[in-house]
């Protein structure tokens, strides 16, 4: 999920979460968008969406794990550290999955 300023967004996108001012939900999450429908949104004055986009990411996966060994070489003796960095280690498997 992207936070998308108005200004940004182009016809087939997807909104990942409903566009709401006030109380009101003006349209659903699910939605594809089209250049009505973002002619709209920017008229009633929402300044950014929510567009159903997976994150991407800026480095490979062998070097954010490259990255992790050498911040947690200095602390490799603590238990707790080595945990830290286990967990640490999964969640950057899981992005790259």
């Amino acid at each position: 999920m992207l936070k998308v300023s108005i200004d940004k967004l182009d016809p087939g996108m997807k909104l990942a979460k409903p566009v709401i001012k006030g109380n009101m939900i003006l349209v659903n999450k699910d939605i594809e968008l089209t250049e009505t429908l973002i002619k709209k949104i920017q008229n009633i004055g929402i300044s950014c969406v929510y567009i159903d986009a997976p994150t991407k990411q800026s480095i490979s996966k062998e070097e954010a794990l490259q990255q992790l060994d050498w911040r947690f070489k200095k602390v490799e003796d603590k238990p707790y550290m080595n945990m830290l960095k286990r967990l640490v280690s999964e969640h950057i498997e899981g992005l790259y999955d």
